[in-house]
């Protein structure tokens, strides 16, 4: 019984072997597997086939190889896709297999990238921004003999620069650094995040409140001391300091608000 080929499994001295045929080689063997309709003879023929073009699908894969997605996951993937673009073709119907295969191999690379390349996930609107920016640096990078600038990439992608450094940032999606990994002068990147909790904003919001109590009228400290201390009641507060209960919500409101706009600068995020 013919066994099912498995495109990682095909040695490099086969691809190596297949090499040397032409390209003109490939469309009659294409037209012979598509005729073929015993099991053994189609393994057999696919088998030479998958060898012959895996340079094909390798060189896709290196295409898109430092970015973030294991070699040998991006090379995987590639010679699945060509597998399916082999299965898929038909001779005599475009411009060739190449033509036909690059496509479809580079369309699965990127849906790969997409679908599991990123640690963190931006929007698709940026991913797809950032796939453009990759292949256009690359292609810039040929014809100007350099990197290219952040507004001639803009230019060439016909977008606004923030638009293209805020796609270029999304690098750092795909393996973000870890907190916990050694900075060159000591200590990591996690422990120079400022604490939420820090014990000198406490103590800077305390000395604040207690500023803006002194300032208060005997009366007013009393009504706070009442209401937030104590926990009484306007009611309560009215009958202690001498005042109807709609007086109090009156005076506390006043109060509530001008401790606000005084300490809200030192509590702002």
């Amino acid at each position: 019984m013919a066994q099912h080929h498995n495109p990682s499994r095909t040695s490099p001295s086969s691809a190596r072997r297949h090499e040397r045929w032409a390209a003109s080689d490939l469309e009659p063997l294409l037209a012979t597997f598509v005729r073929a309709s015993l099991p053994e003879e189609r393994a057999r023929l696919l088998a030479d086939l998958v060898a012959m073009t895996l340079p094909l699908a390798d060189a896709q894969a290196m295409r898109y190889a430092g970015r973030g997605i294991d070699t040998e996951d991006l090379v995987q993937v590639a010679r699945t896709a060509l597998v399916a673009a082999l299965l898929r073709y038909e001779p005599g119907a475009g411009r060739g297999f190449e033509a036909f295969a690059v496509p479809t191999v580079r369309g699965e690379l990127k849906r790969h990238f997409r679908d599991a390349g990123w640690m963190v996930r931006p929007p698709r609107g940026l991913q797809e921004l950032r796939a453009e920016v990759v292949t256009t640096e690359d292609a810039l990078r040929q014809r100007l003999g350099r990197d290219a600038s952040l507004d001639e990439l803009a230019a060439s992608l016909d977008r606004e620069p923030r638009e293209v450094a805020e796609a270029r940032a999304t690098a750092s999606a795909f393996t973000p650094t870890s907190l916990d990994a050694p900075s060159p002068g000591g200590g990591t990147p996690g422990e120079r995040i400022p604490d939420p909790s820090d014990a000198v904003d406490r103590v800077l919001l305390r000395a604040a409140v207690r500023a803006e109590m002194d300032r208060l009228s005997p009366r007013e400290r009393v009504i706070l001391r009442l209401r937030f201390v104590e926990e009484r009641t306007q009611s309560e507060i009215g009958e202690a300091i001498g005042v109807s209960q709609m007086q109090v919500s009156r005076l506390l409101a006043g109060l509530l608000e001008r401790l606000r706009d005084r300490l809200e600068p030192l509590t702002a995020a």
